[in-house]
């Protein structure tokens, strides 16, 4: 008799277990529809770059319409940073493995202020490893001691779809004033 009880456990254990068995055995055998799948893939991926693309133009233009209502005479370099050296320096260029230190400010395409060096003092980096926004690093290259520029970055060449979770928001395009002043 003690032992009909354990059977009925056991029992209601395998019924209990049964649904994840189940699903194991389902969820481990070779998919037979790989053919639907990467359709669907490929459609996905294709909706991404058709979006991408879209929105990569939209911010173009935009920055395009921002350079047109300041009319800046500005150069766009492959990666899509523009660049307008308004004040010539007379000093080094700038080089891979240099230390920059610039005066600088950073404001949205709508002409809020993120950062600027008059709060919290001259930024130092070093050229070509990184630590500042690609589009700052590959504008850098482009100067001499004294220069100051106006930049535009792409939100790719800045902080990207995230932002920098402070004062950038997603998407942004950033406005650069620099002032190169030191390199070591």
């Amino acid at each position: 008799m003690k032992s009909i009880p354990f059977i009925k456990i056991r029992n209601k254990a395998f019924w209990l277990l049964f649904p994840v068995l189940f699903f194991l055995v389902i969820t481990c055998t070779e998919n037979t529809q790989p053919s639907r799948d990467s359709n669907n893939n490929k459609m996905t991926t294709d909706s991404l770059i058709n979006f991408n693309k879209k929105v990569v133009k939209t911010e173009d233009e935009e920055i395009g319409d921002f350079i047109n209502r300041y009319q800046w005479n500005m150069k766009k370099t492959a990666t899509g940073l523009r660049y307008m050296i308004y004040h010539k320096g007379n000093g080094p260029f700038a080089t891979k493995g240099k230390y920059a230190t610039i005066m600088y400010s950073v404001r949205l395409l709508n002409g809020d202020l993120a950062y600027s060096s008059e709060q919290t003092g001259p930024r130092e980096f070093e050229i070509g490893h990184g630590g500042v926004e690609s589009g700052l690093e590959e504008g850098i290259l482009l100067l001499r001691v004294g220069d100051h520029v106006k930049f535009i970055v792409p939100s790719h060449l800045a902080f990207g779809l995230l932002g920098d979770q402070d004062k950038i928001p997603q998407r942004a395009t950033l406005v650069y004033d620099i002032e190169l002043i030191k390199l070591k």
